[in-house]
């Protein structure tokens, strides 16, 4: 029987999950589904940048991406 392996590192988790409840207290008119999947989006889109910065670069991409969107 194989298993599924985490489509992140574990070490992500975190610093996206603050992500989320920042970028969701700053755009409440977006549920926080929406932003986790555009979190997540920017993470994938930012895959193999430098993982001490991939934090900062998540959270800004999104930023950005929600305040375009809207």
């Amino acid at each position: 029987m194989t298993t599924a392996l985490p489509l992140r590192p574990a070490a992500g988790d975190d610093a996206d999950d603050a992500a989320v409840a920042r970028l969701g207290a700053e755009f409440p008119r977006y549920p926080a589904a929406v932003v986790s999947a555009v979190v997540a989006s920017c993470r994938r889109d930012l895959d193999g940048s430098p993982p001490g910065a991939m934090p900062e670069l998540v959270e800004r991409l999104a930023r950005q991406r929600l305040r375009t969107t809207g």
